[in-house]
C-alpha cells in the first residue's frame, strides 16, 4: 500500500457506474463499474484493445458513454468535455505529452487559462514557480519545452494538470519513454501527493511498476471488467486476468560456446549520419554482432536509435563508415539490397511498414511479388496460400482477406514478424517491438526473437525498455548524443548504472 491510501470505506472521489459504450457492433465498455478513493493510487490493466483507454476517455470527456453514470464527490456530474472535467477537478496526462515545444514553461502551463488575448509573462512565471515549489515538482518556468529532456517535460505536463486544482489525475503509460531514476522520481512525486490528497488512475502495460506503485488494480478484458484486487497481487496473476490463460514467460539461456565465433554477422566501423539540420545524428559507431547473439541498444529516445536503424535498413544514407554482413560491404546500399544480403527490419512505427487498406494476405507478399508472378500476373491463388501458412504459422488472428487497418496493435506486429522472418534473415534489426502492446503479444513477439537468437541469427535489438533489454540481449551498448557511451554483457548490467548513461552522465566499457 502506498502511503496516502484510503480505507475501504472512505466514500470515493471519482465513481464509474454501469459505463457502457458501443462503436458500431463493437461493445468497448459493457457496464463497466470503476471508482478511486481519495489519496490512491488505482491501476487499471488489460490487453490492448480492451476498453481502458475509452473508459479514461469518457472520464476526461473525450468520448461519450451510451448508457451509465460519472460521480464525483457522491454527486452525478455530466462531463461533456475535457473544460467540464477540468472543473470538476480532473485532469490527465497520455502517453503522448500535448505540449507547445517551442513554447516556455509557464507559457504552456498557463495556455488556455487567460482571461484576454495577452499574456503578462512575468506574472505567468511567477505563478508557474509558486505552483512548482508548493507541489514539489521541480520546473524552470522560463525553460523553452523542445529544450527539457522527456523526464521533465512529463513533470511539466503534470505540473499543468495540478495547476489547475486537479484532484484525480489519469496518467496513460507513464513511464514508456523514461530511464529509471525518472521513474523513480515520478513515484516520488505521486507519493508526496498522494499524502496530500491527490488520487490516480494509473494506466501500464508494466506489471512490475504497478505493483509498486498502486494500492488496488481493476483489469478489463473485450470490455469487461473481471476484477479488482489489491496492489500486491503477483505479476502472474495480473497477467492471467489481463489475457484469461496462464502466462508462460520467456526463457532466455546463456550462449552455447567458450566464446564469440571469430567472424562477426554484422559488422559496424565508424559509422556517422547527419540528423536534422546537418548536425550528426551518429557519431563513429563501431560494433559487432555475432551469430546467435541479441546486442541491445539503449538510449532515451532522440540519441541516435532511429537513424542507426535507418542506415542499417537502407532507409537513411550513412555520411561515413562501414556496414558488413558476412563479409560483404553494404554501406550506403539500397533497401532491396540489403534485404537480398540477409537483413530484416522490423521498424518502430509498425504502421508505416504496412498499407493498412490493403489485405493481409497483400501486405505478407508486397515485398516479394515478383516470387508470385505467373506470365507477368499475380498468382492470387499463391499469394492466399501463403498467407494462409503464415497465419497460421505466426498465430495471427486474421484472415487472408482481412484489411490490415482492422487488425489490433499485437496482430499487426505478427504481420510484420511474419513477412520478416519468413525469409529467415542472417541478420534482424529490431527497433522497440513491443511498444504499445499488451502483455500476451508482448510475449509472443519476444518469445520469436529469442528463437531466432536460438536458431543462429545474430540480433540488433534497439528498445527504451531496459526490462526488454535486460530479459533478451546478451550483451548492451548505450547511446547517448549519437556516441556509444558504454558496453557491458546484459548479466552484469545495473538497472541504474544503465540509466546514468543514457542520461549521459558517465562512461562505461
Amino acid at each position: 500500500m502506498t502511503a496516502g491510501a484510503v480505507s475501504g470505506s472512505a466514500a470515493p472521489v471519482v465513481e464509474l457506474r454501469g459505463i457502457t459504450k458501443r462503436f458500431g457492433d463493437l461493445v468497448a465498455n459493457d457496464r463497466v463499474d470503476f471508482d478511486v478513493g481519495r489519496g490512491e493510487v488505482h491501476a487499471l490493466l488489460g490487453e490492448n484493445g480492451a476498453g481502458k483507454t475509452t473508459l479514461m476517455r469518457i472520464v476526461y470527456g473525450l468520448t461519450h458513454p451510451d448508457a451509465g453514470q460519472i460521480l464525483v464527490g457522491g454527486r452525478p456530474v455530466a462531463i461533456r468535455s475535457p473544460k467540464d472535467a477540468i472543473a470538476a477537478g480532473i485532469g490527465m496526462v497520455t502517453q503522448h505529452f500535448s505540449l507547445v515545444r517551442p513554447m516556455t514553461v509557464a507559457e504552456n502551463v498557463v495556455l488556455g487559462r487567460t482571461g484576454g488575448i495577452r499574456l503578462e509573462m512575468a506574472a505567468a512565471a511567477a505563478r508557474v514557480a509558486e505552483a512548482s515549489e508548493r507541489l514539489g515538482i521541480r520546473v524552470d518556468p522560463g525553460a523553452v519545452v523542445a529544450e527539457l529532456s522527456v523526464g521533465e517535460q512529463q513533470r511539466v505536463e503534470i505540473l499543468k494538470a495540478l495547476a489547475r486544482d486537479c484532484r484525480v489525475l489519469i496518467l496513460d503509460e507513464p513511464t514508456a519513454v523514461l530511464v529509471p531514476q525518472e521513474v523513480e522520481a515520478l513515484f516520488a512525486t505521486l507519493r508526496r501527493l498522494l499524502d496530500e490528497g491527490l488520487s490516480v488512475v494509473f494506466i501500464s502495460h508494466k506489471l512490475g511498476e504497478v505493483r509498486a506503485i498502486s494500492d488496488r488494480v481493476s483489469v478489463l478484458r473485450r470490455g469487461v471488467m473481471v476484477g479488482t484486487v489489491e496492489g500486491s497481487t503477483d505479476e502472474r496473476e495480473l497477467a492471467r486476468m489481463m489475457v484469461g490463460r496462464p502466462m508462460l514467460g520467456i526463457r532466455r539461456t546463456e550462449r552455447a560456446g567458450a566464446g564469440p565465433p571469430s567472424t562477426p554477422a554484422l559488422s559496424v566501423r565508424d559509422l556517422g549520419a547527419a540528423g536534422v539540420h546537418g548536425l550528426p545524428a551518429l557519431v563513429d559507431l563501431s560494433f559487432d554482432v555475432q551469430p546467435g547473439e541479441i546486442l541491445g541498444v539503449a538510449g532515451v529516445s532522440g540519441n541516435g536509435q532511429t537513424e542507426l536503424v535507418g542506415v542499417l535498413s537502407g532507409m537513411r544514407h550513412p555520411s561515413g563508415g562501414s556496414i558488413v554482413v558476412d563479409g560483404v560491404e553494404l554501406a550506403g546500399a539500397s533497401p532491396r539490397r540489403l534485404m537480398a544480403a540477409g537483413i530484416g527490419r522490423i521498424p518502430e512505427d509498425r504502421h508505416a511498414s504496412l498499407i493498412p487498406d490493403l489485405s493481409v494476405a497483400y501486405n505478407l507478399a508486397i515485398e516479394r511479388l515478383d516470387d508470385f508472378r505467373r506470365g507477368g500476373l499475380l498468382d492470387e491463388p499463391a499469394i492466399r496460400e501463403h498467407a494462409e501458412q503464415l497465419i497460421a504459422r505466426f498465430a495471427i488472428r486474421a484472415r487472408p482477406d482481412d484489411r490490415v487497418a482492422t487488425l489490433s496493435g499485437g496482430n499487426i506486429q505478427k504481420v510484420l514478424l511474419a513477412r520478416v522472418l519468413s525469409r529467415d534473415p542472417r541478420v534482424l534489426v529490431v527497433a522497440q517491438p513491443t511498444r504499445g502492446l499488451d502483455v500476451g503479444a508482448t510475449e509472443y513477439v519476444r518469445s520469436e526473437l529469442l528463437a531466432r537468437r536460438a536458431a543462429g541469427t545474430a540480433v540488433l535489438l534497439v528498445s527504451e525498455d531496459l526490462d526488454e533489454l535486460l530479459a533478451l540481449a546478451d550483451r548492451l551498448i548505450v547511446l547517448y548524443e549519437g556516441r556509444i557511451v558504454g558496453e557491458m554483457r546484459a548479466g552484469d548490467a545495473d538497472p541504474e548504472q544503465l540509466g546514468m548513461l543514457m542520461a549521459g552522465r558517465g562512461r562505461a566499457a
